[in-house]
């Protein structure tokens, strides 16, 4: 355990980090879930607004690398893209 008051509050600091970055990892992931199981090409391309917004900020936050956030944007961009044809 931590012996300076410093450290611990380093601790304490990264837990608060540690779940925010959770549920915003949780809730990109469930939207691009969404993303797959939708069927109409308008609800897809509505969804695939708001994952491209999820991703590019995890991706500013350092949660995600930024070419990670790429990738599935990609991904679910050709998704979406097939769908409508």
């Amino acid at each position: 355990m931590a012996n300076h008051k410093s450290a611990l509050k380093k601790i304490r600091a990264d837990k608060v980090k540690r779940l925010r970055n959770k549920y915003q990892l949780t809730t990109a992931r469930t939207f691009e879930k969404r993303l797959r199981k939708s069927t109409g090409a308008a609800e897809a391309t509505e969804i695939l607004k708001k994952c491209f917004s999820l991703f590019d900020k995890l991706a500013k936050r350092n949660v995600i690398h930024k070419n990670k956030a790429a990738g599935h944007k990609s991904k679910l961009s050709r998704f979406v893209n097939k769908l409508a044809a």
